[in-house]
């Protein structure tokens, strides 16, 4: 079954067009521009996330991002 997003395609692409205009304009290579998207995620789920959601979010985030790289 298809996810449904509640943001607008164009919205979340603009966004991450932004952030990897940032990590080209750096040139930084994949190992730094995971550990600065990786810091960014941790900052986002610490700061924005409530403490009882957490574990919950972290967990399907990372399911989350092992189907989409094993499906391409």
């Amino acid at each position: 079954m298809p996810i449904v997003s509640k943001y607008p395609t164009e919205r979340v692409e603009k966004i991450i067009k932004q952030l990897m205009d940032v990590l080209i304009d750096e040139k930084a290579e994949a190992d730094l521009s995971l550990m600065c998207l990786g810091n960014t995620i941790t900052e986002v789920i610490s700061q924005q996330v409530p403490a009882e959601l957490q574990e919950s979010i972290v967990n399907n985030f990372t399911q989350a991002l092992q189907q989409s790289i094993i499906k391409q």
